[in-house]
């Protein structure tokens, strides 16, 4: 403040500026400065609620495939590849608009030549839009055996549904989802409803996807709202007893039966209609589907692999036709020559 008589000016004190500021016009609002609190994460098991996928729960590791016994039973490569969590699901709703996802896989391959890391070892995160469709949201690339990473940022606000689908060439050891402490976060339990059961070979087990969510059977999953298991054995889908005498402690809703690219007219024939009807035993009801191979689209320049179908498809058709005849009800057929299209592209690359 100055002085009328020196000029020179004063120090001001707080009760004094408030007095000349509140005189006359009043004081025009200071927008306050915008506060962020920093992220406090909360960190969620997926064990605690479960995912869909699992068959059994006496399994050596939480997220194998198979039950335990099965090493004893099953051919080795089949008991390494279903030790893979392909088909695993889990899902929780959340206010959150940041993901995180920390986890750890059994093998350090995280990738093969014909096959990114994202569909080997990623997880894959999907949320249920307004309409109620499942919409993929981000995909983890994984750099580690080990991550800790944001799987989705910035967030639109709002209270949704999401899934996540588990790695389809690698096994998992531990799964934990991170949110805002204060965010909500409610764990959604393995759905009710009888499963589909896939058996196949590597196309069912998630080859050559760029995502997990990207396999056949979990496009089917969210077109049809089912859960399913998948018990695809990259090169090992033969249609073996052992593995019959598993399938059929399941109590699904179908199963589908999708082995003959690993086969051969001869195994076919041989082991087919003792499967079908293996599951038939114990399960009187439930329906059967006997899926062709799709012819492979490079099948026109290789004469061994044109008649490879011919004679798959010829034995695999009159096992079919035994079994109706004999009297098997519930047993249907799924022809492969048309399942991939008609432009050429349906390789696995």
């Amino acid at each position: 403040m100055n002085n009328p008589h020196t000029g020179i000016r004063k120090p001001i004190n707080r009760r004094q500026f408030i007095k000349v500021a509140t005189a006359g016009t009043a004081l025009m609002a200071v927008p306050r400065l915008a506060y962020s609190r920093p992220l406090e994460l909360k960190w969620h098991d997926v064990r605690n609620w479960g995912v869909e996928g699992r068959g059994w729960s006496d399994t050596q590791r939480y997220f194998d495939r198979l039950p335990g016994k099965a090493q004893t039973s099953v051919r080795e490569p089949v008991w390494n590849l279903s030790r893979h969590s392909s088909g695993m699901c889990t899902q929780f709703i959340t206010d959150a608009t940041t993901i995180r996802v920390r986890y750890s896989l059994l093998s350090n391959q995280l990738a093969m030549p014909h096959m990114p890391a994202t569909g080997v070892s990623g997880l894959d995160l999907y949320a249920q839009d307004a309409e109620g469709m499942d919409r993929w949201v981000s995909v983890v690339r994984p750099t580690e055996q080990t991550m800790d990473v944001s799987i989705a940022e910035n967030l639109l606000p709002g209270r949704r549904r999401y899934s996540i689908y588990l790695p389809l060439y690698n096994g998992v050891d531990s799964l934990e989802i991170g949110v805002d402490s204060e965010a909500v976060f409610e764990p959604v339990a393995p759905r009710s409803e009888k499963s589909m059961v896939f058996y196949g070979t590597s196309i069912m087990h998630g080859a050559c996807a760029s995502r997990p969510g990207m396999a056949f059977p979990s496009i089917l999953g969210r077109r049809l709202n089912r859960p399913f298991i998948n018990l695809g054995f990259s090169g090992n889908g033969r249609m073996e007893p052992e593995v019959g005498a598993l399938l059929v402690e399941l109590d699904p809703c179908v199963y589908i039966i999708d082995c003959l690219p690993n086969m051969n007219d001869a195994t076919i024939t041989e082991r087919a209609s003792p499967l079908v009807r293996q599951l038939r035993r114990s399960h009187p009801k439930t329906p059967i589907l006997m899926v062709e191979d799709r012819t492979f689209t490079n099948a026109p320049f290789f004469p061994a692999r044109a008649e490879h179908h011919r004679n798959s498809r010829n034995a695999f058709k009159r096992s079919y036709q035994d079994l109706l005849e004999s009297g098997l009800e519930d047993v249907y057929y799924l022809d492969g020559e048309h399942l991939l299209g008609h432009d050429g592209e349906a390789a696995t690359d």
